[in-house]
């Protein structure tokens, strides 16, 4: 069974596909530019204490995202 979920409700070290991101405009465009595009593989790095930001790991790269901007990214999460 695959899980999914949003980037932003996945805890430290959970790893994933994307599958697709939501949204539009200048954030959409931010995050694929970023490479956040679907098929990739993103991890979570580390979410801060209140849960903004988030640092994940995509294409070998450490990005730091506000929680609103997870949100948008669903992920199939691999155990």
């Amino acid at each position: 069974m695959k899980m999914e979920n949003t980037l932003d409700k996945l805890t430290s070290k959970h790893k994933g596909r994307i599958v697709r991101i939501t949204g539009s405009g200048a954030v959409f465009r931010r995050l694929l530019e970023m490479g956040v595009t679907k098929g990739e593989m993103i991890e979570v790095v580390k979410v801060a204490p209140l849960g903004d930001p988030i640092d994940v790991k995509v294409r070998g790269y450490n990005l730091s995202l506000r929680k609103e901007e997870a949100a948008m990214i669903l992920v199939e999460v691999i155990e």
